[in-house]
């Protein structure tokens, strides 16, 4: 299929995890691919990737907690490939701590990266998707629908992003734009590790999910990377202010 073919894309969190399997499918697609991420190192390399595949790819270090990271990020963009089709936010982070033990730091840097970089990035880039009729993805969370303790403030960040989704959405829907969500469950990624879980922990806890899964098994970034290229695709375009459970059923299950 062709449908991707001269659409420019730009991923945040692109250097690992889901953000970096989202950039490597839309860049095999034939898309133009900026990707965003802090990690110079691990961007660079999947730039290459795509690249080596016959894509085109521009990588972009930044740090999307920072207006003016998310400002160059847009511009680079456009500069390089001439407009925006598509953004995918899916730089995110994740720590624990319940009501009682949450810092005010931890608090406000998983708001600042998990709900305000989104909401800034859409809005840098919305006079760019309006003029090419673009749409956004955002990965929130199963998190940012159900309730889950030890993990509030990721909670709640989540949250925002799913009421972000469908606010903007039917702010820009007559200007044919479309916005909406996904929400994994627990996938294989950095994203506990990089919160603090040491390997040991983390081995523990991905066993652990197999049971909190009514599917018996955790996600793939590839799998969710799957869906989102859908919900970007022309496939997709009565689809807009939603949000897309890829959970293996966890969404479905009580607290256990």
């Amino acid at each position: 299929m062709d449908e991707m073919k001269g659409k420019i894309v730009i991923v945040t969190g692109a250097s690992s995890g889901i953000g970096r399997a989202v950039a490597l499918k839309f860049g095999a697609e034939g898309a133009s691919v900026a990707l965003v991420a802090r990690s110079g190192d691990k961007l660079a390399q999947a730039a290459r990737e795509i690249e080596a595949g016959g894509g085109e790819a521009h990588a972009i270090v930044a740090d999307v907690t920072k207006e003016a990271d998310v400002e160059r990020a847009v511009s680079e963009t456009v500069k390089a490939f001439g407009g925006i089709d598509v953004l995918v936010n899916a730089a995110g982070v994740l720590f624990t701590g319940t009501i009682e033990t949450t810092t005010l730091e931890d608090w406000d840097y998983m708001m600042s990266l998990n709900a305000r970089a989104p909401f800034y990035l859409m809005q840098r880039a919305m006079p760019y998707l309006v003029e090419r009729k673009g749409n956004v993805v955002n990965v929130s969370s199963v998190n940012g629908i159900r309730s889950f303790p030890g993990v509030l403030a990721y909670c709640v960040s989540k949250a925002a992003v799913e009421q972000l989704t469908h606010c903007a959405a039917l702010e820009v829907a007559g200007k044919g734009v479309r916005i909406n969500n996904v929400n994994p469950g627990v996938t294989v990624t950095q994203l506990h590790r990089s919160g603090g879980m040491d390997e040991d922990a983390y081995a523990a806890f991905l066993e652990h999910s197999k049971s909190t899964h009514p599917l018996g098994r955790v996600g793939q970034p590839e799998e969710v990377a799957e869906l989102i290229y859908f919900l970007a695709s022309p496939r997709a375009g009565w689809i807009t202010g939603s949000s897309h459970l890829i959970d293996g059923g966890r969404g479905q299950t009580c607290a256990r």
